[in-house]
């Protein structure tokens, strides 16, 4: 799904209306009660929040499992995208909570990393490079990590193909000028 409107891009912005979006694009179809115990959060809170996700046409009701009383929400797409070139204040506003939100996670996996199975704290990774690109080549860098995620993202709709030892892991890229140095050149 591709976001253009600056009022549904401002309904995103919102951490834990982004983290249901995840939540359902990772676990699938689940009720506000199931969303509530995986987010630390309550059934009405998740409820509020996912009848406002589907105002905006992120979420909608999945197919009950036969009990009635079961309400569970389902994506409509597993993809939400925006452009930073728009740069309205609902863009700036939904970019500030994903950032964040991410360098929260972030934060939180070193907090905790001494208490992982050595195996993930090997495999995990920070870094960052700071290089000259042309715009060019930042798009071409970007649509080639794009193309090595891939595979890894077409698991969310083949759940048959997740190996029995994964876990979610959350991949973070972003590619932004560093305009103080730009001024040194």
């Amino acid at each position: 799904m591709r976001l253009t409107d600056p009022t549904t891009i401002r309904a995103l912005a919102h951490p834990l209306r982004l983290s249901l979006i995840e939540l359902l694009g990772t676990v699938g179809p689940a009720t506000a009660a199931q969303c509530a115990r995986h987010l630390d959060s309550t059934q009405a809170n998740c409820s509020f929040h996912l009848r406002q996700l589907a105002k905006y046409g992120f979420v909608e009701k999945a197919p009950s499992s036969g009990d009635g009383r079961e309400n569970p929400w389902q994506l409509t797409d597993l993809e939400q995208s925006w452009s930073s070139g728009d740069g309205g204040p609902a863009t700036r506003e939904l970019e500030r909570v994903f950032i964040q939100r991410e360098a929260e996670r972030m934060l939180s996996w070193r907090a905790g990393v001494d208490q992982q199975p050595e195996s993930w704290r090997d495999a995990s990774f920070l870094s960052g490079a700071t290089i000259p690109m042309t715009t060019e080549e930042l798009s071409s860098v970007a649509v080639q990590l794009r193309a090595v995620l891939e595979p890894y993202i077409q698991r969310l709709s083949e759940r048959s193909d997740w190996p029995e030892d994964c876990r979610f892991v959350r991949v973070l890229l972003a590619g932004t000028p560093v305009a103080n140095l730009d001024e040194e050149r």
